[in-house]
């Protein structure tokens, strides 16, 4: 078998993929659209505040309200005893540096 059949017979499986894949997108917008406006809705009902991406441990469920030292409460070189903390990116180089405040008469300071 030539090299080339080779190479074009994988073109045509990698567009026959991303053609299906354009497919895929354009059929599932609308209900995606209907599926995200419910869910706002409930968010506004019940007044929830921000996404929980983990439910496994206090330090994964939420990276806007991490403690960072809870992962290494243990020991400090202790290993990820939730698999989900390798799935969380490392927080920004200048994370928690910011001070805390408390309303925006405070803010506006």
């Amino acid at each position: 078998m030539r090299r080339t059949r080779i190479v074009f017979g994988l073109l045509a499986a990698g567009t026959a993929t991303l053609a299906l894949a354009s497919l895929h997108a354009r059929i599932t917008t609308a209900p995606e659209r209907a599926r995200m406006a419910r869910s706002a809705a409930l968010v506004r009902a019940v007044g929830l505040t921000d996404l929980a991406l983990f439910t496994e441990a206090r330090f994964t469920r939420n990276p806007a309200l991490a403690d960072l030292q809870t992962a290494f409460q243990d020991a400090p070189m202790s290993f990820e005893h939730f698999p989900s903390g390798t799935f969380a990116p490392r927080p920004a180089a200048g994370f928690g540096r910011g001070e805390l405040r408390f309303g925006p008469e405070e803010a506006a300071r």
